[in-house]
This record gives C-alpha cells, sequence and structure tokens, in this order.
C-alpha cells in the first residue's frame, strides 16, 4: 500500500506564502504523476497544480505565477510552493500520487489532507 503524508498547512494573512510537502512511503515502483488539488467548504475538490512523470504540467487558471510545483521522483516528494495567497485560497489541501507498486499494480494515493486558511 502506498500512504502519502502532508505538511506545511496553517493559516496566513493574504499576501503570505506558504509550502505544503507531501511524501510518499510503500513499495514504488515508479511515479507516473504527482500532484495538489484542494477542496474549499461547499465545493467540489479541484486540480491545483499537477506533474506527470514527463514533466508535463498544469496548473489551474487561479493559481498561475503565484504556486509552483515541484516534485522529486526519487525521493517520492512533491511540494506545492504557494505566494501572494489570497482568501479564496482557503481550502483542504490534498495530495495525490499515481503510479506503480512494486508488484506492477497501479496506484492512485491520496493525502489525509491539510487545512490552509487566508485572512483578509
Amino acid at each position: 500500500q502506498v500512504q502519502l503524508m502532508e505538511s506545511g498547512g496553517g493559516l496566513v494573512q493574504a499576501g503570505g506564502s506558504l509550502t505544503l510537502s507531501c511524501v510518499a512511503s510503500g513499495s514504488i515502483f515508479r511515479i507516473n504523476s504527482m500532484g495538489w488539488y484542494r477542496q474549499a467548504p461547499g465545493k467540489e475538490r479541484e486540480l491545483v497544480a499537477r506533474l506527470d512523470r514527463g514533466g508535463s504540467g498544469n496548473y489551474a487558471d487561479s493559481v498561475k505565477g503565484r504556486f509552483t510545483i515541484s516534485t522529486d521522483a526519487s525521493k517520492k516528494t512533491v511540494a506545492l510552493q504557494m505566494n501572494r495567497l489570497k482568501p479564496e485560497d482557503t481550502a483542504v489541501y490534498y495530495c495525490n500520487i499515481q503510479g506503480l507498486r512494486s508488484d506492477l499494480r497501479s496506484f492512485d494515493s491520496w493525502g489525509q489532507g491539510t487545512q490552509v486558511t487566508v485572512s483578509s
């Protein structure tokens, strides 16, 4: 089983910065993609940023130019640097990693979520 552990959420004033981190544990043969999603109260979970194994990535329009995703597949980590935060960025942020386990079965794992609150 592949488990993800997130850290780095918290309370920050508008205009501030936070960095979220996520590390995977378990027997992983290959990571195909790593990303971050978020879910605000009363809303559906949405993609924030994602990078695939080939380096191709995408960001939500609302975070382009403010957030940066970085990954290290060898260390099984993915981070999200969030700058110029806005109150509308307030949400629970979830890490997601997809790939193949050491038994070559695919996995699609989610972290437990970390709260990010941006005050105005």
